[in-house]
């Protein structure tokens, strides 16, 4: 018999099971994360299915991280319906400002090689930096999750992503994303777990390879996962199939409406005017990006005129950091507007927000249409650097040619 992927290794040891791509197992979560985006359709659901105690309410963790700050009575009356429901069970609420579910459950160690997560928010895959398996879920799934403290998953084939190499000069980890979004979206299937292996590895610091298992949602791909000396697939392991990238060959790319997969080689955008930036959130909020982003637009002189700059910072831990070396002050001080720590700007819930047919650049991972709240804008997505630099010139530049 052929060996263990990582997948089959942890959803076997959460289920009990010999677990194989393509079964069925019901697993014990080691955390839950719900969102205002998820929750209170969860409620719904829980209270359809009978209600009753909350099997583990240490496992869970619920977060106001989208309507950040609520804009209307309804989204008011979701957090207040959270917020019954969490004091009711015993179950830990994040305050608005607190920051996005995932990142706060990373940077509070609640995360660990090994573990089992599941979250209403399909970034919840980004907790597989840590060496979890960790996937996104519909708000049926996340009830049932409360009702048994377990969730039904199909066990996935896994991809390996065989990095090599070492990013060039003024490449990024958004760049390498982007690239794995175009050539893995649409090919690997929504079972699909990718494992990110290979001495190319070895050269991305910690926090960038955040990045990569963020867009994992964006390639496609069911988890993806950094593996560890503890949780690794074994060598012999079945593997649907390995993708190789040289990150050396890798140049900055730009993803050009409507497709986060649509990416271009910098050189095919340039020139491309853009009066909307926005910083920030999970795909592109850590310290070192509004650094590098400030860093940019000191060099290049400043906005320019007619572009708005908009940045939020994902967790209130990387803002008290911003804050402390002074990066959100120089940020502010050129003319940035900072919105609340969440998801509010990215995913069009809460200001500040685009108006009607501003051409965005954007460091998040999505640029579907009326992503940001309006249909008629068009949306790019960048490194921090890019989009920083775009926001100095009023259209996309290469930003190695920013000193």
């Amino acid at each position: 018999m052929t060996g263990l992927t990582f997948s089959e290794k942890v959803l076997g040891a959460k289920s009990g099971m010999d677990a194989r791509a393509g079964d069925i197992v019901v697993g014990e979560p080691d955390l839950i994360l719900g969102t205002d985006g998820s929750t209170p359709m969860a409620i719904d659901y829980y209270e359809a299915m009978g209600g009753g105690a909350v099997v583990a309410p240490e496992r869970v963790l619920l977060a106001r991280d989208h309507y950040a700050p609520p804009t209307s009575p309804a989204t008011q009356a979701f957090h207040s319906r959270m917020e019954e429901f969490a004091a009711a069970h015993s179950i830990e609420l994040l305050a608005v400002g607190d920051g996005i579910s995932f990142l706060v459950a990373l940077e509070t160690g609640r995360v660990a090689s090994g573990h089992l997560v599941i979250g209403g928010d399909s970034h919840t895959v980004t907790c597989g930096v840590a060496g979890a398996f960790a996937t996104g879920v519909g708000s049926s799934d996340l009830a049932a999750a409360f009702k048994t403290g377990k969730v039904w998953l199909r066990v996935p084939d896994t991809t390996r992503v065989d990095l090599s190499g070492v990013m060039a000069t003024g490449v990024t980890t958004k760049d390498v994303a982007l690239e794995l979004v175009a050539r893995l979206a649409g090919v690997v299937s929504p079972f699909t777990a990718l494992e990110f292996v290979g001495q190319g590895v070895r050269e991305l610091p910690p926090e960038d390879r955040i990045v990569l298992c963020n867009m994992v949602a964006e390639m496609g791909g069911m988890a993806g996962v950094f593996p560890t000396s503890e949780w690794a697939s074994d060598d012999h392991a079945a593997f649907a199939s390995t993708v190789s990238v040289e990150l050396g060959e890798i140049d900055p790319l730009v993803a050009l409406p409507h497709d986060p997969g649509n990416r271009v080689p910098i050189g095919d955008a340039l020139g491309r005017e853009v009066d909307w930036v926005f910083l920030g959130t999970c795909a592109g909020g850590r310290a070192d990006d509004f650094r590098e982003a400030l860093r940019v637009l000191r060099a290049a002189g400043g906005i320019a005129n007619g572009v708005t700059v908009a940045a939020a910072p994902p967790t209130a831990a990387v803002r008290a950091v911003l804050v402390e070396d002074g990066t959100l002050a120089g940020l502010e001080a050129a003319g940035v507007l900072i919105a609340e720590t969440g998801c509010g700007p990215c995913c069009g819930t809460s200001g500040p927000l685009p108006p009607p047919g501003a051409r965005v650049i954007s460091t998040a991972n999505r640029n579907f249409r009326a992503r940001m709240g309006e249909p008629s804008i068009e949306i790019m997505l960048g490194s921090p650097a890019t989009c920083a630099a775009a926001a100095a010139a009023g259209y996309v530049v290469d930003p190695r040619e920013v000193a």
